[in-house]
């Protein structure tokens, strides 16, 4: 029987902020019917110091087995406390090529990514939030850290100046089902226009924010959202925000929810 579900992959370093990227993809995962794996990546040479090729072979072989254990005991309380479960993997080799690698294997539909309170999240240094986007055309969730999708509870989700983006989308539509309503959007707007001064507006669909383009743009963006209550932002990684040219990696720094990231 052929398995239709939705596939999402949990790229993660291990620290703090993974049972909070958990429970935000186990939310996520709930809402599209999907599954979820999770994947993380050593590198051998941070963790081989030996001198002889026998102690190196020993020292991974010994990794492998702990980081396993490691892993359960992450996944184990969470997996069974929603219901969900959750396969996992982990290798050793460059982090860059081995989840490309992963990535280019499983294709799957979302990618998730946990995010610090300070910095966007990294594996041992490298910036693969970056790489990932760049390199990658999935879908892609960078999971807030402190504002987490709570498994079984209503989602309030919000967009940056299009809505229509999420239409690309076919599991999207089962997301629209579980958020609140009316939706909630931003729109950066040009200096010379009449309504071009921070307000909001509203329909029965969308309560509407529009603030005015500037140095700060991210900064506005921000500071509306948490006026809000969204939880889940989603945007459109080539989507110039305003003339500023805010950038992707700018808006994931300044904005503290989680957000969703389109090709």
């Amino acid at each position: 029987m052929k398995n239709n579900r939705y596939k999402i992959l949990v790229l993660s370093d291990l620290k703090s902020a993974t049972v909070n990227t958990l429970k935000s993809s186990i939310s996520l995962a709930k809402m599209i019917d999907g599954e979820i794996d999770f994947f993380h990546v050593k590198k051998p040479t941070d963790i081989v110091e030996q001198e002889s090729q026998l102690s190196a072979i020993r020292t991974i072989n010994e990794l492998h087995t702990a980081t396993s254990k490691e892993i359960q005991e992450i996944i184990a309380p969470i997996s069974k406390e929603y219901n969900v479960s959750i396969g996992c993997k982990h290798a050793f080799g460059n982090v860059k090529n081995e989840i490309s690698d992963y990535v280019d294997q499983t294709k799957p539909d979302i990618i998730v990514l946990g995010k610090r309170k300070t910095k966007t999240f990294s594996f041992v240094g490298d910036n693969i939030t970056d790489y990932v986007i760049k390199n990658h055309d999935a879908l892609i969730m960078i999971a807030s850290e402190d504002k987490t999708l709570e498994p079984n509870s209503e989602l309030s989700l919000g967009f940056l100046n299009n809505i229509e983006d999420v239409s690309n989308y076919a599991f999207t539509e089962s997301i629209l089902n579980y958020s609140q309503k009316p939706l909630t959007s931003f729109k950066v707007a040009n200096k010379s226009s009449k309504s071009s001064k921070e307000q909001a507006s509203t329909t029965k669909r969308t309560i509407e924010y529009v603030f005015e383009d500037g140095a700060n743009t991210a900064n506005s963006l921000s500071n509306y959202v948490a006026k809000s209550d969204v939880n889940l932002l989603f945007v459109n990684k080539y989507n110039k925000v305003g003339s500023s040219n805010t950038n992707i990696k700018e808006l994931i720094n300044k904005v503290d929810v989680s957000l969703l990231i389109s090709a």
